[in-house]
């Protein structure tokens, strides 16, 4: 299953979305949808005025079915995700690895939603720092050599663009999850 959070979709990729997008596919490659599945989906829909599934029933429905089998959940972009969504989608995949041992995620972002996955997946990630630097660099030079204004800029500050900005915006970090132990390898 897979989930990409796109930044100009971001205000329309809400939890209810992320995790009902996961249990769809789930569900679609079970072959049939299980009966427990079926059962809360009826209840969540009889609830106040039909308002639809809700974090809590997918959660409780995801549960019934991948507490049993291997599940592997990519997501990919989470730094795209708007923050007030992301910090319920972190919860919420804490819980289903909780609930579900044989569950294992993917995930990436760039750097700056570390502290948050780490905090809210409350130990239960592992970090491996991807350099992606080639595409950066091949832009950056692009840009410099067609530079509008060449002698604005010195040498030394060519250097400097050439050494921090692939350092700060090329860095990801894949969360391999649950028990797997990979060492953080920093940039």
């Amino acid at each position: 299953m897979c989930f990409y959070f796109d930044f100009a979709a971001r205000n329309e990729q809400s939890p209810v979305n992320m995790l009902g997008s996961l249990l769809r596919q789930f569900v679609s490659g079970l072959g049939g949808i299980p009966e427990a599945v079926v059962r809360d989906f009826q209840k969540q829909r009889k609830g106040i005025g039909g308002r639809g599934l809700q974090v809590s029933g997918i959660l409780k429905m995801f549960q019934a079915i991948a507490a049993t089998k291997r599940t592997f959940i990519c997501v990919d972009a989470l730094d795209e995700c708007v923050p007030k969504h992301r910090k319920v989608i972190l919860e919420s995949l804490r819980q289903i690895l909780q609930w579900s041992p044989n569950t294992r995620i993917f995930m990436t972002g760039r750097p700056q939603v570390r502290s948050e996955v780490e905090e809210r997946l409350d130990g239960a990630a592992a970090f491996r720092s991807i350099q992606t630097e080639d595409g950066v660099v091949r832009y950056l030079c692009d840009k410099l050599k067609n530079d509008t204004t060449p002698g604005a800029m010195s040498s030394a500050l060519k250097a400097e663009i050439m050494k921090t900005i692939p350092e700060m915006n090329s860095e990801t970090y894949v969360e391999p999850s649950a028990k797997d132990e990979l060492p953080w390898v920093g940039g």
